[in-house]
C-alpha cells in the first residue's frame, strides 16, 4: 500500500507484518524515528506488485496528485480491481487519477464539490464502498475505514492485469 507520497528521493517505510497482509508504507517525511530508508522510486512502483492502495487524508493528497506517476498508479490499481482507499483529503488524487466518474464516494465536505465535479454520487456517510473503491470523510470514520477496507482485500475479486 502506499501512504503519504512517491517521489524520485530515497522515501522512507515501515513495514507491518500481520496473519494475512504485508503493507507498506512510504513517505517523503524525514525524521520519524520509527522508519527506515527505502530504496523505492517512482519509476520502481509496478501496480502489479500491490494488492491494494491506501491515499491519506490531510493536505498531503494535494502534493501527491501532483504528479502525473502518483495519479496514474491508482489509475492502474483501479483498472485492476485492486483495493483503492481514500479518508478525508485522500479523494483528491482520486479525481486527478480520474476514477471517480460513476463511482459512489464520500470525502472531507471541504472538497465535496471537487468529488461531484470528478463524477462521484457523493454520499455523507461514515464509509462508502463501491466495489474496490473504499472512501471516507474523517479521522473519526477511521475505524469503519478500517474494516471496510480489509473487507475489500479479503473479499474482493482482482481482475487480470
Amino acid at each position: 500500500m502506499i501512504g503519504t507520497g512517491i517521489d524520485d528521493q530515497v522515501s522512507r517505510q515501515k513495514r507491518v507484518q500481520c496473519p494475512a497482509f504485508s503493507l507498506l508504507f512510504t513517505s517523503s517525511h524525514r525524521g520519524n524515528a520509527s522508519s527506515v530508508a527505502a530504496p523505492l522510486r517512482r519509476a520502481a512502483i509496478s501496480a502489479a506488485d500491490f494488492d491494494g492502495v491506501m491515499v491519506p487524508g490531510g493536505y498531503a493528497p494535494d502534493h501527491i496528485r501532483r504528479h502525473a506517476r502518483a495519479n496514474q498508479f491508482v489509475k492502474e490499481m483501479n483498472a485492476q480491481g485492486k483495493l483503492v482507499a481514500s479518508i478525508c483529503h485522500g479523494p483528491w488524487v482520486l479525481c486527478s487519477a480520474g476514477i471517480l466518474r460513476g463511482r459512489r464516494a464520500t470525502c472531507f465536505f471541504a472538497i465535496k464539490d471537487d468529488v461531484v465535479n470528478a463524477g462521484a454520487r457523493y454520499e455523507d456517510a461514515e464509509v462508502v464502498v463501491d466495489q474496490n473503491l473504499v472512501t471516507s470523510r474523517k479521522p473519526d470514520d477511521l475505524p469503519a475505514f478500517c474494516r471496510a477496507a480489509l473487507r475489500v482485500l479479503i473479499e474482493a475479486p482482482v481482475l487480470a492485469g
